[in-house]
């Protein structure tokens, strides 16, 4: 890795990055391409990153596979791996400060939420699931239609070298979704981070050393698409945990099929959100902004898609649109930003096409213009009213803090208009009625439903999508089935 000089923001002065050499255990390859990191406040890069050749690739999964089959690893106790985990959260709590940093220079989001939100939940899933290597036991049993003496028993066992592909809109967390789950059961993993944002994966390889992982246990592959396609495609990769758009993810499970490997596809999503006509309003209208506009709207399980009772319709528009207006977007390295900017200059032209095309369809949008910063991919949270069911702004993930809406009239034309979507992931209700509440939640297509609240993440219960959101869960105990093979062994006696 080579640092350019001059290019790095203010607010991070002094900043250490992390050791970016690629490793294949304890070996370290040569670099034969480097590729640019950008900051997207200032839209300069600051760093040149490696990018992992398939060459590369193959040390990296070799070194992987090598440390699952070493005594080191495999025959390490459930207790003694626990501890390993708990070590490896409790250094990554300690560095918080620098992670944080590191994580908002990359993505642009304001260090003070890196800060509150995505070094502090990457910690609280690793420590979930390190409590889960003494817990993973198989069970014994008996036979139910074959006669004679038998002992029946069945053993848990790790599926193998784990490929993960994460995306660039919260790093050290959905890294952590693949990470805490797949060494609780005793895998190895090679993350492959986006190629915008490298940091913070880089920086966990460097803690997990420190901590004492066995080399090639845990590995980073940095690079392009190309590096993760050698990864996913890997014949030694026994299973891929993506998360990403639903286009790549429908590329991996394709690319999955020859060798038949285990997919999580954790992909995009349109999530609709329901503010019924006896909803607290005081409640729904800032969590129906934010749960759009957070993260200037990169967010997998946004709610995109607004949907308001008639008779609230115009007041709701008008409350969102001033929540948007109201928040301080600037760079990441200031504590007082609210909202960064979009990631890079591609997604800002790829957000600012759809709103472009919406007002040259004659859908308007609600409030006035917000003042941004003259440097960087900002991009100013937008509503847009009256949006039809069939227009792009309505069926298209943006992925951007642009927020659809469309009035109902009653209960099931608002879920009939929720269900029309070719995704799944996400929704959310606003309703003081309980029966509406758990109605709507039955009825509604999606893998999690929020009633009266956004974003609830949580390691306790499983996330995933219906449709073209994704394949499989994640989170929960049931992301631990994705990473253990079930074993019967029959024993005649």
């Amino acid at each position: 890795m080579t640092m350019q000089a001059g290019t790095m923001q203010a607010g991070f002065a002094g900043l250490n990055l992390p050791d970016l050499q690629l490793r294949a255990g304890d070996d370290i390859l040569p670099v034969t391409r480097l590729a640019a990191d950008e900051d997207p406040c200032t839209g300069q890069a600051f760093a040149d990153i490696p990018v992992a050749s398939d060459a590369d690739v193959d040390a990296i999964v070799a070194a992987a596979k090598a440390a699952l089959r070493d005594p080191a690893w495999r025959d390490l106790v459930p207790l003694a791996r626990e501890r390993l985990l708990h070590r490896f959260a409790d250094a990554i709590e300690a560095d918080i400060q620098r992670l944080a940093a590191l994580e908002s220079l990359d993505t642009g989001k304001p260090v003070a939420i890196a800060e509150a939100v995505d070094i502090p939940a990457a910690v609280a899933w690793l420590r979930t699931y390190a409590g889960w290597p003494s817990k993973l036991a198989g069970r014994a049993g008996t036979l139910a239609a074959t006669p004679g003496g038998y002992h029946v028993y069945t053993r848990r066992e790790p599926i193998g070298v784990v490929a993960a592909i994460t995306p660039w809109n919260f790093p050290i967390v959905l890294a952590m979704w693949k990470i805490a789950p797949a060494l609780a059961a005793g895998c190895t993993l090679v993350l492959k981070p986006a190629p915008e944002t490298p940091l913070s994966a880089l920086r966990l390889a460097e803690i997990a050393r420190e901590v004492g992982f066995p080399p090639g246990v845990f590995s980073v592959a940095t690079g392009d698409g190309r590096t993760g396609a050698a990864l996913a495609g890997h014949p030694d990769v026994a299973k891929v945990a993506f998360t990403g758009s639903t286009a790549t993810g429908q590329a991996i499970l394709a690319a999955s099929v020859p060798a038949i490997k285990r997919v999580t596809l954790e992909l995009g999503g349109k999530s609709p959100s329901i503010i019924c006509a006896d909803a607290d309003l005081s409640l729904a209208i800032p969590q129906a902004a934010m749960g759009c506009f957070f993260n200037t709207g990169q967010v997998c399980y946004a709610g995109t898609r607004l949907y308001v009772h008639r008779s609230v319709y115009d007041q709701a528009l008008e409350g969102i649109a001033q929540v948007g207006a109201a928040q301080r977007i600037g760079p990441s390295g200031d504590r007082a930003s609210q909202l960064g900017p979009l990631i890079s200059a591609r997604q800002h032209d790829k957000v600012s096409g759809f709103v472009d095309r919406a007002h040259r369809a004659g859908i308007e949008r609600v409030g006035g213009d917000i003042a941004l910063p003259e440097q960087g991919h900002y991009f100013a949270p937008t509503v847009l009213r009256d949006v039809s069911p069939d227009a792009e702004a309505a069926r298209e993930e943006i992925f951007g803090p642009v927020l659809a809406a469309t009035p109902f009239d009653d209960l099931d034309e608002a879920i009939a208009l929720a269900n029309d979507s070719a995704y799944g992931l996400a929704a959310h209700v606003w309703t003081r009625d309980l029966a509406t509440a758990h109605s709507a939640a039955a009825r509604i297509e999606a893998g999690t439903v929020f009633i009266n609240c956004i974003m609830v993440a949580d390691p306790a219960f499983p996330f995933g999508g219906f449709k073209q959101s994704g394949l499989g869960r994640e989170n929960g105990m049931e992301v631990l089935d994705a990473y253990l093979e079930p074993k019967s062994v029959v024993v005649a006696l």
